[in-house]
Parts: C-alpha cells; sequence; structure tokens
C-alpha cells in the first residue's frame, strides 16, 4: 500500500483551477446531498482561500475557520478550506448567521456573509423546491416517494445553480486582522474509577476521591445539536 503524503492533493487542485463544481461534488460526499447552502459554503471557503492568499490547508491549524452557523453552509466550509472540528482549525460561534471567518494564523483574515437580500429572495427564485422543503424537511409532513425524489433533483439543480451567480449578488466580504487563538492544547486521560473508560482530564470528575467521566458523574455538560449548543446532564439516555 502507498500512502498518500497530501491526502487533500485532489481538493487542492480543484481550488488551484478554479473548479467550484468539482468542490461541490467533494462537499457532496461529506454532506450526503446537495443543497443551496451547502454550494455557499462551497464558494465562501474557495472565496477565502484566493483573497488570503491561501493554496494548502493541511488540517494543522496554521488555517482557522470561525463559522457562525451549524447548517449545511460549515460543511461546504470544512471541505474546501480542509478545517474541522477533529483538527482544531474549525472553531463554532452559536451566532445563527450564515458566515464565515477564515484566518491565516498572522491574524490575517476575510469575514463572508450570506447577504439578508439574496436569502429573502430565494424562495421566490425556486418556488417548487421551497414548497417541498417546507413540505418535507420543515413540517415533517408525509411525502409521496416522487415528491422526495424531486425535492431532491430540485434542490441539487439549485445548488449549482448557486456557483455561476455573481460573488457580490450573493455575498457580503470584509478583510480584516483577528486574535487567532493559540494552537490547541494536548491533553492527557484518566480513566474514569466507575465505567473504565479513558476520558479527557479537563473534563474528568471527581468522586470519592476518584476520578470519574462526566456521565457516570450526572455532571451538566455542553451538546451541540441542530438547536445549536445547550446543556444537558448525564449520558444519552
Amino acid at each position: 500500500m502507498t500512502i498518500p503524503q497530501n491526502p487533500r492533493r485532489e481538493i487542492e487542485e480543484l481550488i488551484r483551477r478554479g473548479d467550484l463544481e468539482g468542490l461541490l461534488i467533494k462537499a457532496g460526499e461529506l454532506h450526503g446531498h446537495f443543497c443551496p447552502y451547502l454550494a455557499l459554503g462551497v464558494r465562501a471557503g474557495y472565496m477565502a482561500l484566493k483573497a488570503l492568499g491561501i493554496e494548502r490547508s493541511t488540517g494543522m491549524e496554521e488555517v482557522i475557520a470561525i463559522v457562525e452557523t451549524n447548517n449545511c453552509f460549515s460543511d461546504g466550509i470544512q471541505m474546501v478550506t480542509g478545517c474541522t472540528f477533529a483538527n482544531n482549525a474549525l472553531i463554532y460561534r452559536d451566532l445563527g448567521k450564515t458566515a464565515v471567518t477564515v484566518a491565516k494564523r498572522d491574524g490575517t483574515a476575510v469575514r463572508i456573509a450570506i447577504k439578508a437580500e439574496w436569502q429573502d429572495a430565494f424562495g421566490s427564485r425556486y418556488p417548487e423546491a421551497r414548497a417541498l422543503f417546507e413540505k418535507i424537511v420543515v413540517n415533517r409532513e408525509k411525502a409521496t416517494q416522487a415528491e422526495h425524489e424531486k425535492l431532491r433533483r430540485l434542490w441539487a439543480e439549485s445548488s449549482f445553480d448557486q456557483l455561476k451567480l455573481p460573488e457580490e449578488e450573493i455575498f457580503n466580504v470584509k478583510r480584516m486582522t483577528i486574535e487567532v487563538p493559540p494552537f490547541a492544547p494536548i491533553f492527557a486521560s484518566v480513566r474514569c474509577s466507575l465505567c473504565g473508560e479513558n476520558v479527557m482530564e479537563t473534563r474528568a470528575r471527581v468522586k470519592d476521591g476518584k476520578p470519574v467521566c462526566i456521565e457516570c458523574a450526572s455532571a451538566e455538560h455542553y451538546v451541540l445539536d441542530g438547536s445549536g449548543i445547550s446543556t444537558k446532564k448525564g449520558g444519552l439516555q
């Protein structure tokens, strides 16, 4: 087996060629389907890298992406920039805005946000797709297989449409300098005295003088789901 030295080689080549369709197809592999906001995340990520002169991102925190939403847009950002939660280069601010700030380690940054006017007018441009989205996704109403397939087709078509529109019609772009957070520290693990599983030392609690994990301690912790960040006690049950 030959181990690739640059696992992002194909994506970087698509960026160099300005192949937005190719990048959207790659993002669809991660996201599971094509949708307009995924495409806009792809475009925003591409625009940011080009504006900052970034040709390569190794996922080692030399490039940071700060997303302000946990909607489909963020998967496009992750795929194009290479910044993810797991490599500590993706920062989530629970602001509910479809926007991203991409920064280099020296603090040079660009913030790209979707214009409110574009968002407000989207439904009128794709009324059939919007109506099906409202029925199937927003209201969770029962729909036929044909309706599900039609939504996927219309959503995919509108997704690729977003790659062709003028940037100035969709995005607000602002260059800035920000304070980039320090590199993520590496924490030791300790073993929970109750369940026996290892837990990051900074997340462990103490019970009867021994380390326990948050679940065994029935302690409060943060949860990020479709509604944003909230707190919860105990485990998954």
